[in-house]
């Protein structure tokens, strides 16, 4: 089924008067702008009455005399020079106030992805939003370089051509307002038109970003399953859509934008020279004053050519504008925090009767209630798809939970401040992600509070000290992007490293020691058997054997607690954890 795009009217001027709003900072230089814009429009209104002057009054009736032509050419050359530099600075002023707003722009576009819940991520591509902080915002750009200038100039000059008008000639003046109507008519059809087809074209832009994203990201993937052939069809499709979106656009601004404005020009001018012929016939009919009134002819089709040309720019920033502003609005924010002063001090953590879903229709955790008392570890063990993680997402806030409750230390957990929160929970994933920079720095995570002499002791703590000095640069060695180029193992280390540093009071871990080989995890586990004294530590483990010292394990199965206890308590009772640990057990029987 095709997807149909359209802004209606009315939500097109809310679009407007929102983009216009971000002008409000910038207002002296807004003033100085139109200033010279208006300065520069007075010139160019000028420059044909010069023009009639010397006609009429020097070269028609042959008085050429020396000293007023000179004085006449001079004030003319003049008027160019100071309308030349008038025009660079109007340009300049309105692209700095253009990039400011457009900076302003992106900042808040960009916080407000920050405070985005996960559940907005799981449903919108990360190339979608990236075309939306990017080229959407690089089109409203043009709006307020170009667009903004040229309408106002426009007007500005098409209101001085008119006075002009009327001084030379009342009948034809009149006769050019009732071509205005018909400029209106068509620029209304364009905007009916233009306006759905750049949505379209902008939301075709954003599935191309969105599937290029999502192959750079899974590259190699792609190559190893052969799927370059099906992503590149794939990629066909969607620029092939995008091709035939723009070709809808160029058709429509071939058809309504300059061809027919200048059909107009054409039929007003074969009029208005029409009527000077029949005049003359009459009457005396001054060549300066037809020179004056076919230039201001001309100038005034210009400007309204200059309005249809800019306002597929206009349509674009529209469009775009409505896009960012959709994002601006989104309200799919993370959970939110109460700004308190209570503070974590000895990490108890309670869940009382929590249950919740991704979806608002299916429950991914039902009825979920334990204890982890201060410094104990909890293990929650399940197969794939139990809700392991969504305990773990629930813990750290990542989605809101609208049944039950979770408490630490007594205080509902929607009680502590967000910053009280990430201070004192730490959180280690299985596929840990490391920032551009050095290792130093995804250590310290630019907390100017730790010291080098912290960042090293915590390397040393979780047994990445060694491979790091092993580095070309130490702790100074560069990062690429996601930290590529070091292995599993070394990622997750950095890892560790990174939420030792913090000395969170309650620790997360997500099958934490999955990507570490045998020897290394020895290691690790007797780090973290040292990192758990004193902290509240809740594991997802995979392999039991991680977790057989745990104080709690609860068994999940299908968003539900079937089983807890200790280890050797539950393979007493011979249910589903029995059942996990005799297939674990032989699978590894099996590999000897």
């Amino acid at each position: 089924m095709k997807e149909q795009f359209h802004l209606s009217k009315q939500e097109q001027r809310k679009v407007l008067f929102r983009l216009l709003s971000y002008t409000k900072p910038h207002k002296k230089r807004m003033v100085i702008a139109f200033l010279l814009l208006l300065m520069t429009t007075i010139l160019e209104i000028i420059l044909p009455i010069l023009v009639k002057i010397f006609i009429d009054d020097y070269l028609t009736p042959g008085k050429l005399e020396f000293q007023p032509l000179l004085l006449l050419g001079t004030l003319y050359m003049g008027i160019q020079v100071v309308k030349a530099l008038l025009l660079f600075f109007q340009l300049v002023k309105f692209q700095e106030i253009a990039l400011l707003i457009i900076q302003q722009l992106r900042i808040d576009l960009f916080s407000k992805v920050q405070a985005l819940g996960l559940k907005y991520f799981d449903q919108t591509p990360a190339g979608s939003i990236v075309s939306r902080v990017t080229n959407d915002t690089e089109a409203i750009k043009d709006m307020f370089v170009t667009v903004l200038a040229t309408f106002i100039q426009s007007g500005f000059l098409l209101g001085g051509i008119f006075v002009a008008m009327f001084l030379l000639n009342v009948k034809l003046a009149l006769f050019c307002v009732v071509l205005i109507p018909i400029l209106i008519f068509v620029i209304h059809l364009y905007r009916k038109w233009s306006s759905k087809y750049y949505l379209d074209m902008r939301e075709r832009l954003s599935q191309l970003n969105a599937k290029l994203n999502e192959s750079l990201q899974g590259m190699a993937i792609i190559q190893v399953f052969r799927q370059e052939k099906r992503l590149r069809r794939e990629f066909g499709v969607i620029n092939h859509q995008h091709y035939h979106a723009g070709m809808k656009n160029i058709k429509i601004d071939g058809l309504l934008l300059r061809p027919a404005i200048d059909l107009i020009y054409i039929f007003a001018l074969i009029l208005v020279l029409s009527y000077f012929g029949v005049t003359s016939f009459e009457t005396t009919v001054k060549i300066g004053v037809i020179y004056a009134f076919i230039n201001y002819l001309e100038r005034f089709f210009e400007p309204v050519n200059q309005m249809m040309m800019r306002l597929s720019l206009f349509q674009q920033a529209i469009v775009a504008g409505s896009r960012v502003f959709k994002l601006l609005d989104e309200e799919e924010l993370a959970p939110a925090q109460k700004n308190s002063s209570k503070t974590i001090e000895q990490g108890k953590i309670e869940f009382k009767n929590v249950s919740f879903s991704y979806d608002g229709k299916r429950d991914v955790l039902k009825n979920i209630s334990f204890t982890a008392h201060p410094g104990e570890t909890v293990a929650l063990v399940g197969h794939t798809g139990s809700g392991k993680s969504s305990i773990i997402n629930l813990m750290m806030r990542f989605y809101e939970f609208d049944r039950g409750d979770i408490f630490i230390d007594g205080e509902s957990i929607r009680n502590y401040s967000k910053k009280e929160l990430r201070n004192k929970l730490g959180l280690v994933l299985q596929d840990p992600f490391l920032f551009f920079g050095t290792v130093k720095d995804n250590i310290r995570l630019h907390n100017k509070d730790l010291t080098d002499e912290q960042v090293k002791e915590a390397a040393k703590f979780v047994q990445a000290h060694r491979f790091i000095e092993r580095l070309e640069n130490g702790y100074e060695h560069q990062v690429v992007e996601r930290g590529a180029t070091f292995s599993s193992g070394q990622r997750q280390l950095i890892a560790f490293a990174r939420t030792i540093a913090a000395n969170p009071k309650i620790l997360i871990l997500d099958e934490a020691t999955a990507n570490i080989d045998t020897e290394t995890e020895e290691e690790i586990q007797m780090a973290l058997s040292k990192m758990r004294k004193g902290r509240t530590t809740i594991a997802i483990a995979h392999r039991l054997s991680t977790i057989q010292d745990a104080d709690l394990i609860l068994v999940l199965h299908q968003g539900e607690i079937v089983e807890r206890g200790t280890h050797q308590e539950l393979l007493s009772l011979g249910g589903l954890y029995y059942k996990m640990f005799l297939l674990q057990n032989g699978a590894v029987e099996h590999t000897l």
